[in-house]
């Protein structure tokens, strides 16, 4: 006969019990991909905003504003190092061909120019190479059509004894003549305005337009200050380079010194980083660190701006591949500069323009090979920038 067991059925057994070790992993894992989701979200919000920038650029830059600085600046340095030209070799037989065309190039016609073409400023560039090429250091105007004294001058000179093909571009530009403001861009400076304006050239000023060119550093990386219209966005940092414009029209490059407001006599002050030449001398710091880049060193082959000041008052603008912040200090310095301050560096971001006709007709780029189109700011750009006018009436 059968008999009945008294015991409790037995329970069938449960999943296991999660370890703490497992369940740490699951909600690590479960915050990387929250992580991820989000950086994705910004970086494409970030991408999807209107700009003139190319996607590529713009990707390195909201690495290096989003925690990848570091990397991005280390990178860089490496390709730049890998792409620098070879010390020596030969040199070149022919420099680029700026300004008006119409003036020959042959070596007799451009001694000649030398000789007989007087304008009140600036005298020529010295040659650091021997024998000079064909128009080596000698200004020409950017068009015809502006009198005996043109208001903007150019040329070209090879400025780095090791590097026999490397050639930086320098315009004069005359103060009395002209009129230089800057303008906002879509994203630079970031700062909260009231207004960022067309972010081009404006239509109605365009008639006049003789040049425009490219500002400096972001300020995330130049940690300067930007007054503009009269009204400080960023406060000002004493000792700072700063390109000021004055109201009644005067210009002027300095060390700033007056504190983190602007006096009420200027219009704008754009700084970027300390002055890569005072009193006529080359800085002396500047074979020390990584200051003069946001993301390469002093010391690597880049392109680089710079903008100075002669003892005249008037402007001299130069911009090169491969230049050192020495070389461009130097360079600045043969030009006439007793003043000068580097703008902003690396291939996408240095524009000199010049227009051959009115209207801004017929842009030019200062070197060939400036990768931007001379188009560049008749569009909205997201890089604050500066515009040269034709004065009415001359500054006394």
């Amino acid at each position: 006969m059968a008999t009945t067991s008294s015991a409790r059925p037995r329970r069938s057994p449960g999943p296991p019990r999660d370890s703490l070790g497992s369940r740490v992993r699951r909600v690590a894992v479960v915050a990387a991909i929250v992580a991820i989701l989000a950086t994705v979200a910004t970086y494409a919000v970030s991408m999807s905003g209107a700009s003139n920038t190319a996607l590529g650029v713009r990707s390195v830059e909201w690495l290096r504003d989003n925690g990848a600085a570091a990397i991005v600046a280390q990178v860089e340095t490496w390709y730049y190092s890998l792409t620098a030209p070879a010390k020596g070799g030969p040199g070149l037989k022919a420099l680029p061909a700026v300004g008006d065309t119409a003036i020959a190039s042959a070596p007799s016609a451009h001694r000649h120019l030398a000789k007989r073409v007087v304008y009140p400023h600036p005298a020529p560039v010295p040659a650091i190479m021997h024998p000079a090429l064909p128009g080596e250091g000698i200004w020409r105007p950017t068009r015809a059509g502006l009198g005996s004294a043109p208001p903007i001058l150019v040329t070209t000179v090879r400025d780095e004894l090791d590097y026999p093909r490397v050639v930086v571009g320098l315009a004069w530009i005359d103060t009395k003549r002209t009129q230089t403001l800057l303008y906002t861009g879509r994203l630079e400076p970031a700062v909260t305005l009231p207004t960022r304006g067309t972010m081009d050239v404006p239509t109605a000023r365009r008639p006049r337009l003789l040049a425009t060119f490219n500002s400096g550093f972001k300020l995330t990386d130049s940690l300067g200050g930007y007054t503009i219209h009269g009204h400080t966005y960023a406060p000002m940092v004493n000792g700072l380079a700063t390109f000021v414009y004055y109201r009644g029209g005067r210009v002027n490059i300095l060390a700033w010194t007056h504190g983190a407001r602007a006096p009420s006599d200027v219009v704008y002050a754009r700084q970027n980083l300390p002055l890569i030449v005072d009193h006529s001398r080359a800085n002396p710091k500047l074979s020390t660190g990584a200051a003069w880049g946001a993301t390469v060193g002093n010391a690597v082959l880049v392109w680089r701006s710079g903008i100075g000041i002669d003892r005249h008052g008037n402007l001299i603008y130069a911009a090169g591949n491969d230049q050192t912040v020495i070389s461009l200090a130097a360079a600045l310095i043969r030009a006439g500069a007793v003043r000068a301050m580097e703008l902003d560096i690396n291939s996408y971001w240095v524009s000199f323009i010049s227009y051959g006709a009115w209207g801004a007709l017929a842009p030019v780029n200062l070197l060939p090979d400036m990768v931007r189109p001379a188009t560049r700011y008749l569009t909205p750009d997201d890089r604050d920038f500066f515009a040269v006018y034709l004065r009415q009436r001359p500054l006394p």
